[in-house]
């Protein structure tokens, strides 16, 4: 059972001297992935006023705060076991939109979804998103989110103009590349552990056609996949893998690459109609129109095991086969969103949830540890139900996960059969990752430990980073299980 569902002794001793908060405010909050929740007093502000005054509640409470945009973290990224949960949903006003210039400044609990159907009437479109269209910007922020063009444009961090940060103490920063640099650097991917976004302001991109022209691509081995991708890299806009993570020995890492391309100004002559929103909504019906989608994951679960998912994969790969090098076009959205496709789809995964497994290769390491990641899995007969590859570049963040090269995500089905054996296989391809020299997602994360990143934790730019946090947050009024877990030991607070 997860140390979450299970009273902490020494938090309970700590909490005797506290005054007890609200009941109607305490809550069940989950992870995404479902495998993991808390019980927390949850405190949902409208305005900064409302904001500030959960921090000064909190301090003198002696209570401890864990940020929460949409939830979408697969692990325990913004959980924290009886304390204060601060959800940002409601701070969701759109400050201001330039169509002309395509700078927008949100609040925090803006969604991705309220961004593009706010823009793409103007031929506008964010500029880096994820697979789906639910984060609010204050947690892609903090997460510095990538999306499947990281290797032409960098995380969504590269295109934060500017944002405006509560400090525990209710100060409020301004940061850009020029005022409070260290803090702007250190803020975004800093998992809300220095402040909580106030408002952000971002640059969007120029687009010219509500569609994108999509390429399918199938590859016979993990090695033909990641030379395709880099040889498509400096002539495609967008470039994500598909693998059959159940192949073995030749076959290991089949699968199929999608290419996505803008189209130029002009190339649509039905342009107006294409940028519409209700043109971009995926479709809520399936089977010609004669159920709803939100049935779907019921339809799933059944499905959600090991010989009914090795079917599965088997046969979207031969499909692929068929797909392959032709051309057709699709929306923005029907692209971006693919988990959003099947809404409420996790559910197939319960009782026990799912966690995502991503680990960041350099380049040159990439085959070689990806090939091994899957061969532990196969080993261990824990095989992932989705692996998905894309290429990535470094940038200036300081808890970054970008590098020069490459990501695998597997999703692994949590069961409480498996669980212990789960974690434990998820220790064997750390070892892989950080002798490759590579990096991990917080995001994604839910088994990672301290002492398991050792060298990854003496980086200078961790160091600064915690240095940074101890300024901004002397009392560790911010904080989350996965806080706790990766930089709880005394040595690295």
């Amino acid at each position: 059972m997860s140390a979450l569902h299970q009273p902490a002794s020494a938090g309970q001793r700590r909490r005797a001297s506290v005054q007890p908060l609200p009941s109607d405010h305490l809550e069940r909050v989950w992870a995404w992935g479902m495998s993991a929740s808390a019980m927390e007093y949850v405190y949902r502000p409208s305005t900064v006023e409302a904001l500030r005054g959960v921090f000064e509640f909190a301090k003198k409470q002696g209570r401890k705060i864990a940020l929460r945009g949409a939830g979408r973290s697969y692990g325990d990224a913004s959980l924290l076991a009886e304390e204060i949960g601060l959800d940002l949903t409601r701070m969701r006003r759109i400050l201001d939109w330039n169509p002309t210039t395509g700078i927008v400044r949100v609040e925090p609990g803006v969604t991705i979804r309220d961004l593009w159907q706010v823009a793409i009437e103007d031929g506008w479109w964010p500029p880096v998103v994820p697979g789906t269209m639910h984060p609010t910007i204050g947690g892609c922020a903090s997460m510095n989110i990538h999306g499947k063009n990281n290797y032409r444009v960098g995380p969504i961090g590269d295109h934060i103009r500017e944002f405006e940060l509560m400090l525990p103490s209710g100060a409020i920063k301004r940061c850009n590349r020029e005022q409070n640099a260290d803090l702007f650097y250190a803020a975004i991917g800093g998992f809300g552990m220095l402040g909580c976004f106030t408002s952000i302001t971002l640059a969007l991109k120029r687009i010219y056609s509500g569609h994108l022209a999509v390429t399918p691509i199938a590859t016979p081995n993990l090695g033909a996949m990641l030379s395709e991708m880099e040889a498509r890299l400096d002539r495609a806009d967008y470039l994500v893998g598909w693998i059959d993570c159940f192949a073995k020995a030749g076959s290991l890492g089949r699968g199929l690459i999608h290419q996505a391309d803008h189209l130029r100004e002009g190339a649509d002559p039905s342009a107006a109609q294409s940028l519409r929103v209700e043109n971009q909504e995926l479709p809520e019906t399936f089977m010609w129109g004669l159920a709803p989608r939100s049935i779907m994951w019921r339809l799933m679960k059944p499905m959600v095991n090991n010989p009914c998912m090795k079917a599965v994969n088997w046969v979207k790969y031969l499909s692929s086969l068929r797909q392959s090098g032709k051309t057709h076009t699709q929306s923005h959205a029907e692209f971006a969103f693919l988990l959003d496709y099947v809404p409420g789809w996790k559910r197939a995964y319960l009782p026990g949830g799912l966690i995502q497994y991503q680990s960041f290769i350099p380049a040159p390491e990439a085959e070689r540890v990806f090939r091994g990641q899957l061969e532990v899995c196969h080993q261990n007969r824990l095989p992932a139900y989705l692996g998905v590859v894309k290429r990535h570049r470094a940038d200036d963040f300081w808890m970054t996960h970008g590098l020069d090269g490459f990501s695998l995500a597997l999703d692994f089905k949590v069961t409480r059969y498996n669980r212990e054996r789960l974690w434990a296989m998820t220790a064997q391809m750390n070892k892989l990752v950080i002798e490759a020299g590579g990096r991990f997602y917080f995001a994604k994360d839910s088994t990672l430990s301290g002492d398991q990143l050792h060298s990854f934790l003496s980086e200078d730019r961790v160091k600064r980073f915690l240095d940074m946090k101890r300024r901004c947050d002397p009392d560790t009024m911010l904080q989350t299980e996965l806080y706790k877990r990766v930089f709880g030991q005394p040595a690295l607070r």
